[in-house]
């Protein structure tokens, strides 16, 4: 009860952040507003904006001073959903129960979208005064090469360029350190930053994050064949369609979920440095663990 009452704090808030950002707007570009605002504030987990508000304070920090970072990282994952639902890459036409941002607004604007909300991410990490310039430059630097050809696109490019074709399991775990993992990883990282962190709880808190993406994309895996329409918003199979290759393609149902478990325990024990200010990072993993969508 008190992770849920403690998440449902940190979702409205970044909700709230998020609506004050991506104003609604009748200047002669309303209808980008209307399209970013669409995605955005479509609902969702909001869990790499939580992890960081959380991992702040973890360190001694403030959520408030890793709110605008955190709003940050959930516009460019929201962006990179409107990308990734695209006709040219997994043509989608469901996400988080709605009609795709193609769907409702036309291809062009969708791309528009994505582009505007990434690009809304640097604006305000750059406009920022909850922390001193350096630490928000080392806050922007993170955020862009987690989601730049390093990091999550580079995770996409792979992705694309593998349909069709076998992976062996660290193939795959490679592609998704990059494409799902490292703007979680940057989650963790980003919020010890903002609170001043040492090396050494950055370096924990990276770990816990990195685990806990596998973990979260094994889920993600087994969601797709498993998992109902209206539980994920979604539609279902779409990795079968497009021919990837996934977590279960490579295993078997108990043993994907076997790996789930093993990558939470992973994350968990990553925390071991932070005496007892961890448990609500250690509730949020093992709240994760059997979720439904």
């Amino acid at each position: 009860m008190e992770l849920l009452q403690e998440l449902q704090k940190k979702q409205e808030m970044i909700e709230n952040a998020l609506s004050d950002y991506v104003p609604a707007t009748e200047n002669e570009q309303g209808t980008i507003y209307r399209a970013m605002r669409y995605s955005l504030l479509a609902g969702g987990k909001r869990l790499r904006p939580v992890i960081m508000l959380l991992a702040c304070e973890l360190c001694g920090g403030r959520a408030e001073d890793a709110l605008p970072f955190a709003c940050a990282l959930e516009m460019i994952h929201t962006y990179s959903l409107i990308h990734d639902d695209l006709p040219a890459m997994d043509n989608d036409d469901l996400r988080r129960g709605k009609p795709t941002n193609h769907i409702q607004f036309g291809e062009a604007m969708a791309i528009l979208a994505g582009d505007g909300l990434l690009n809304k991410a640097f604006e305000i990490t750059a406009d920022s005064k909850t922390v001193p310039a350096e630490v928000a430059i080392r806050a922007i630097s993170v955020l862009a090469n987690a989601s730049g050809t390093e990091g999550m696109i580079g995770g996409q490019v792979i992705d694309i360029e593998n349909e069709e074709k076998s992976l062996t399991m660290n193939q795959l775990q490679y592609l998704h350190s990059l494409k799902t993992g490292a703007i979680i990883r940057a989650a963790g990282v980003v919020g010890a930053i903002v609170a001043g962190a040492d090396a050494e709880k950055v370096k924990a808190l990276d770990d816990y994050c990195l685990n806990l993406g596998i973990a979260f994309q094994i889920r993600d895996d087994i969601l797709d064949v498993v998992g109902t329409e209206q539980d994920l918003g979604k539609t279902i199979g779409s990795d079968a369609q497009n021919q990837k290759t996934t977590y279960l393609t490579l295993c078997s149902l108990e043993e994907a979920e076997s790996l789930v478990g093993a990558f939470t325990e992973k994350a968990i024990r990553a925390l071991d440095s932070f005496g007892e200010k961890k448990e609500i990072l250690i509730s949020l993993a093992r709240y994760l663990l059997d979720r439904k969508n």
